[in-house]
């Protein structure tokens, strides 16, 4: 924990998880587990690397299959969080880009264009989303104050920590592309109860 009125520095890490089995879809809070390529993808994105402190996953198998694995193989306390879960995305679980396309060719630009107002039916308010997200995200980084922290999550979330990071409007985050095994890196610099932080590095590899 930060010592008040001390000067602290926090370094947070995101991955994105890799391809599930199923391929590209809008699986949301859908629980399918990696594909053989999608452990190769987030493998290959970390290395040997092990920079981290601690890790910190969402509770879906596809990113904590992997949370667990690097922490056994390298000895980091696992941490899990629900509300690091995907966004859910109402009556599009489970439907590839292809099949919703072919019900109107727009449904998705339109969606894109303005997340807010266009979200699917029954999907979760990105408002929502963005609170429950930017909550936890606060969490860990106050908990971890001073430490090097790596985030198992999906591209929903690392797009609504960047965003606020950046102070991005809520209905242009999806304008932030966040590729399979993406790493993100943040920089939290903490003087009290004051807290910046800064993109170091978005979308790469270690």
């Amino acid at each position: 924990m930060a010592v008040p009125g001390a000067s602290t520095e926090t370094t947070i890490d995101l991955i994105r998880h890799g391809e599930p089995v199923g391929g590209r879809r809008y699986r949301g809070q859908t629980d399918d587990p990696l594909s053989e390529k999608g452990w190769a993808q987030m493998r290959s994105a970390v290395g040997d690397a092990r920079p981290w402190d601690v890790v910190v996953s969402s509770t879906l198998s596809r990113c904590l299959a992997f949370a667990r694995e690097l922490s056994d193989r390298h000895g980091l306390p696992l941490e899990t969080d629900s509300r690091f879960m995907e966004i859910g995305f109402g009556e599009w679980e489970g439907r590839t880009p292809e099949e919703l396309m072919a019900l109107d060719p727009l449904l998705i630009e339109r969606f894109r264009e303005d997340p807010v107002a266009r979200r699917p039916q029954g999907a979760e308010a990105l408002a929502d989303f963005a609170a429950r997200v930017g909550a936890a995200w606060r969490e860990v980084v106050v908990r971890h104050a001073g430490r090097h922290v790596l985030i198992v999550a999906h591209a929903g979330v690392i797009r609504s920590v960047v965003g606020q990071v950046l102070e991005v409007p809520l209905h242009r985050v999806f304008r932030i592309s966040v590729p399979a095994a993406g790493i993100s890196r943040i920089r939290v610099r903490q003087r009290g109860a004051k807290i910046i932080p800064e993109l170091l590095f978005h979308a790469g590899r270690l």
